[in-house]
Formats: C-alpha cells, sequence, structure tokens
C-alpha cells in the first residue's frame, strides 16, 4: 500500500505545483494583503487589546517612522518589570503571569497564594505521564506538547464550558503544567530515541517555574541562581507578544469558535512549532555555529564581515540568503528584550567561560545589519531580535536544541490563555475574514468526455 501512494504521488505531484499557483498582480489588484502585512511590513490591524502591546514604529502623516523598541505587559512596560523583580532578587515569570491574566500586578499576599496555588497544580493528573507520554513518546517535542494539551480534555470534568470561572481554572492548570509536559516528553524522547536513562523528576511546589524546568530536566537536579535566573528571564520576555503574533493569533481564532481551551491551545501549540515562528532561535544559533567552524578569528570584524557578505549572497550556509537573529515584523531600532537578554547573557557566558563567543555574537549583532544594508540597498534600520541570543543563552544553559521551541511554549501559555479568555469574554464573534477566489468558471464536462 505505501508503494502504491508513493507512486501515485510522485505521479501527481506536478499537478499540485499547477493548480497552486496565484500571480503576484492579483494581490495588487485586489488590494489583498498578503501574511496580512501591509505593504510596509506592518502587520493589518485585526483585532484589539488590552493584555500586550508590541511597539516600534509611530505613524506619522500616513507615513511609518521608526522608534526605540518597547514590548508593554497591561500597561506596564517589560523593562521596568525586570528591573523591578531583580533589583528585589526575586524571579518575575509569576508575577508577569498574575498580570497578564488579572489585569495588574499582585501584592505580596496574592503573589504568594499564586505562586502556592502554581506549585500544587504542577504535578500531571494520576496515569498521564505513564499513559499519555511514556507509553506514546515522540521524536518531536512540540508534537508530544500538542497531544498533551490535547488529551487533558479526557482528564477534565468540565472540559466544554466556556465560562470565565471554568477558562480561569483551566488556564491555571495549563500555566502549572507546561514546563512538566515539555520536561517529562523531553526526557521520554532522550530514552526512546536518544537510548539515554530515563529520568523523571517530580516538579517541586517550592520551586519558581524556571527553577523547575532546569529541575525536571537535568539528570542531578543541579543548578545555580544564575542559571535559573537567566531562564526566568527569558520566560518573562517570551511570555506575550501582542495578539498579532502568529501562534497567539491561531489562538483566539480558534477561541472565537467557542470551542474548548484544550483545542484552542493546541492549535497554538501547533503554530509555535513553525520554524518561522518558535524555531527562529535553532536557526540562529546553526547560523552561529556554522560562522565558528568557517570564520578563523572571531575577534577580526572584516572578517566575520566579508562571511556575513557571503550568507547573504546565498554562498555560505544555508543558501537562504538570511541573517537569522536580525529584523522583526514590528521592532525597528531596537527589540526590548534583545536588551534585556543579552545583558545576563553576557553574565552568564562569563561564568561559563564563554565570552569569546558572546562577543561572535554581539559582533554579528552589529556588523549583520552594516552587510544587509549594503546587500538590499536601503537605509532601513534593522536591529538585532531576541532569538540571536536566546539560543546561545539556552546552549549555554545546557538545554539541548529540540527543547528550544517547547521553552517558548512554556513561556507563551500564559499570553495565549489571556488572550483567550479575552477573545471568548469580549469579543463573541466568529472570526472570519474573506478570500477572493479568482479561477475562471468553466462548464462541467461529462466524465466520458475527459481527456
Amino acid at each position: 500500500m505505501e508503494q502504491r501512494l508513493n507512486a501515485y504521488v510522485e505521479k501527481m505531484v506536478n499537478a499540485i505545483d499547477d493548480v497552486n499557483k496565484i500571480d503576484a498582480e492579483f494581490f495588487s489588484k485586489y488590494n489583498v494583503k498578503k501574511g496580512l502585512r501591509n505593504s510596509d511590513g506592518s502587520g493589518v490591524l485585526v483585532g484589539l487589546t488590552e493584555i500586550g502591546e508590541v511597539h516600534g514604529y509611530v505613524l506619522y502623516e500616513g507615513e511609518r517612522k521608526e522608534d526605540e523598541g518597547r514590548l508593554i505587559y497591561r500597561g506596564i512596560d517589560v523593562v521596568d518589570l525586570v528591573k523591578g523583580f531583580q533589583t528585589e532578587h526575586r524571579f518575575g515569570f509569576e508575577e508577569v503571569c498574575y498580570l497578564l491574566m488579572f489585569g495588574k500586578l499582585p501584592n505580596k499576599e496574592q503573589l504568594g497564594e499564586f505562586n502556592g496555588l502554581l506549585g500544587d497544580l504542577r504535578a500531571l493528573p494520576n496515569g498521564f505521564t505513564e499513559d499519555m507520554i511514556l507509553k506514546a513518546p515522540s521524536s518531536d517535542i512540540m508534537n508530544k506538547l500538542a497531544r498533551s494539551v490535547l488529551v487533558s480534555y479526557s482528564y477534565d470534568n468540565d472540559p466544554d464550558s466556556i465560562d470565565p470561572k471554568n477558562l480561569l481554572r483551566q488556564s491555571m492548570e495549563l500555566i502549572a503544567r507546561f514546563p512538566t509536559m515539555a520536561a517529562y516528553g523531553f526526557q521520554a524522547k532522550s530514552h526512546y530515541y536518544g537510548g539515554q536513562s530515563l529520568y523523571i523528576h517530580m516538579p517541586r511546589p517550592d520551586l519558581s517555574t524556571a527553577e523547575n524546568i532546569l529541575h525536571m530536566i537535568r539528570p542531578d537536579n543541579k543548578y545555580t541562581r544564575t542559571e535559573a535566573e537567566i531562564l526566568d528571564l527569558a520566560l518573562v520576555l517570551h511570555a506575550e507578544h501582542g495578539g498579532g503574533n502568529n501562534s497567539t493569533f491561531a489562538a483566539r481564532v480558534v477561541s472565537s469558535t467557542e470551542t474548548d481551551t484544550y483545542s484552542a491551545i493546541a492549535a497554538a501549540v501547533g503554530s509555535l512549532k513553525g520554524p518561522k515562528h518558535g524555531g527562529a532561535n535553532i536557526k540562529a544559533m546553526q547560523m552561529l555555529e556554522n560562522i565558528k567552524e568557517n570564520v578563523s578569528d572571531w575577534a577580526d570584524d572584516d572578517e566575520v564581515k566579508s562571511y556575513l557578505t557571503r550568507m547573504m549572497n546565498r554562498e555560505v550556509f544555508d543558501g537562504a540568503g538570511l541573517i537569522y537573529g536580525l529584523g522583526h515584523a514590528v521592532y525597528t531600532l531596537s527589540d526590548p528584550r534583545t536588551i534585556l537578554l543579552k545583558e545576563k547573557a553576557h553574565q552568564l557566558a562569563i561564568e561559563k567561560g564563554r565570552e569569546k563567543e558572546f562577543l561572535l555574537y554581539d559582533a554579528v549583532e552589529r556588523i549583520g545589519p552594516e552587510v544587509f544594508s549594503a546587500k538590499k540597498g536601503t537605509s532601513k534600520n534593522i536591529c538585532a531580535n531576541v532569538d540571536l541570543y536566546s539560543g546561545f543563552v539556552y546552549n549555554a544553559l545546557g538545554i539541548p536544541t529540540e527543547l528550544f521551541t517547547p521553552l517558548f511554549a512554556v513561556a507563551r501559555i500564559v499570553g495565549w490563555c489571556a488572550h483567550r479568555i479575552e477573545e471568548v469574554v469580549c469579543m463573541q464573534k466568529i472570526i472570519r475574514p474573506a478570500y477572493k477566489s479568482i479561477s475562471k468558471l468553466q462548464p462541467f464536462i461529462p466524465l466520458e468526455e475527459r481527456e
């Protein structure tokens, strides 16, 4: 059967290529925003939200003017959030979860209650680990995470209700359990596909989310304070990015149908798995590994520039003509996440004895925009995005590459849940955009007369 199917696919694949072609002129003719992007690269405005704001430019008399990047969570600049909890030597992800879900910063008592509840909810339901993760391991942790989300429906006594109380309960459980699902999915993959020893460490209710992740994925459970702090920061910076990012928009689109929480969140996980979305930091790290192998003197800006130029000319690396980790759909002059993460990444690099490598990343950030401008013949500013340094951070923490995108999901689950609740409670209208058909009418031909 497989041989027959493959032969049929080989025979018919040209028909797929022939029938799936739409000339670019039609997009202009009908004013269709391909990829929901305006001609200047900005996103088409399709909704309103109070949860998060991504700022990278201002509109002045109809023109887009570049501006310093800002990331706002419920009206509070993420820079201020980070400086706040870091100054007080606290982990910040749980505080950000509370802010995004409930719209205000918690006081000490509220934060303690929230953290205690998350801690108690981290363990998976009875039998879940054995039956849903270990008995059906996956070679891809994101697929395992999506499956774990979907089967959570069967462990929920009230899975379909969209009453706000039920949505909040489900959200709290998913936010708490995502780190455990991802960690156990990783351990199952490492054991069944990698031949490694199987380690299933129970999450600890007294630890933060970042600490629990390191505790669960490491055989000896050990980590340093610096390691936990920088992972906590990475989670904070990935928790929310407005309603327009692909995975959050997917969650909102599916939520608008009034389906169950697990279906909507699984859709978001599937979106994030795509290399154009959640896998971008992996490409950036792979690119830097390629540069490290082919540039003899990492401190020589001229040599780095020459190699980046060859990369833009499609001569080296993956032939895509891209410098990964540079540029963003919204941010122009700066990405605030990059600035915050880079500072901590430097500290981690010193601790791990990898400062020379860190300086190579810095060189790509400095030189890359110049190479891009020369190649494209444009004065448009492009800045380093958070993916340039997040891959380095995870790698320096000893986190395997296959966990990079699942960790993104562990952070973004809170944004997805907040947007799902906002969509269901506030919008109450199914998202239904239009597509213009450009196919020509043709007559029906009787079967016996067809070629």
